[in-house]
């Protein structure tokens, strides 16, 4: 038995899950954007309570950590490091790309093709990488300002799918006869499988260097 809570602020609307090995156990979500900081840990507490689970059972702690919304990766980052510490579990970073990558799954019958989640990056920029059906990396997480020949490499050889926030803004821009527009939604239940193997094979992140990835650098205007 490994009780694992996860946590998600990472894109669009928070969400968490308490999962039993693989087998996912309780979730929760929150529709309101922008709300995380003040919704997770009511919510964590309130999804324990309602499957009668303290928190000294948890096993170890998950966090979608990039990359995404700044906020949303430094919320969830830092409520799951505190978790950690306080019950001294270990910490689980789950890559938010390959997360919604395998989201998508089920949607591709194609075994060839490749998986191209997209995460809005303000303008027509996007945070992606491309993964085939085992999840395995083709393109690393990157940043990318996206032209009609950006993906020409994967496209030409492949079927590949475009989902998640990032990839509505692109389909005018990706007209390739190979490139396929998917509707996909994540949630913290599809940080589970990801989460586990790692629990499995013992991938702890250190938790006093573990910090979200933001992919391009992190800008904070100074105050005035």
């Amino acid at each position: 038995m490994s009780l694992i809570l996860h946590i998600d602020t990472a894109i669009d609307t928070a969400s968490i899950c308490l999962s039993d090995n693989e087998q996912v156990l309780f979730s929760a979500q929150n529709t309101q954007t922008r709300e995380s900081a003040g919704w997770l840990q009511p919510a964590i507490q309130s999804m324990l309570q309602q499957g009668g689970i303290s928190l000294q059972q948890l096993q170890a702690v998950s966090v979608s950590a990039g990359p995404g919304s700044y906020t949303g990766l430094r919320v969830g980052m830092a409520s799951a490091k505190g978790l950690c510490y306080a019950l001294n579990i270990p910490l689980l970073t789950v890559d938010t790309l390959q997360s919604l990558a395998g989201a998508a799954l089920r949607q591709v019958c194609d075994v060839d093709a490749l998986l191209c989640p997209m995460i809005d990056a303000r303008r027509m920029e996007v945070f992606t990488a491309i993964y085939d059906r085992e999840l395995q990396e083709v393109l690393a997480p990157t940043n990318l300002i996206v032209e009609p020949t950006s993906l020409d490499e994967w496209l030409d050889q492949h079927t590949v799918y475009f989902f998640g926030n990032g990839s509505n803004k692109v389909k005018d821009v990706l007209q390739h006869a190979h490139a396929q527009f998917i509707e996909v939604h994540s949630s913290a239940t599809h940080l589970v499988p990801l989460a586990y193997q790692q629990w499995m094979q013992q991938q702890f992140a250190p938790l006093a260097y573990a910090e979200p990835k933001y992919v391009k650098g992190f800008y904070s205007p100074q105050p005035r």
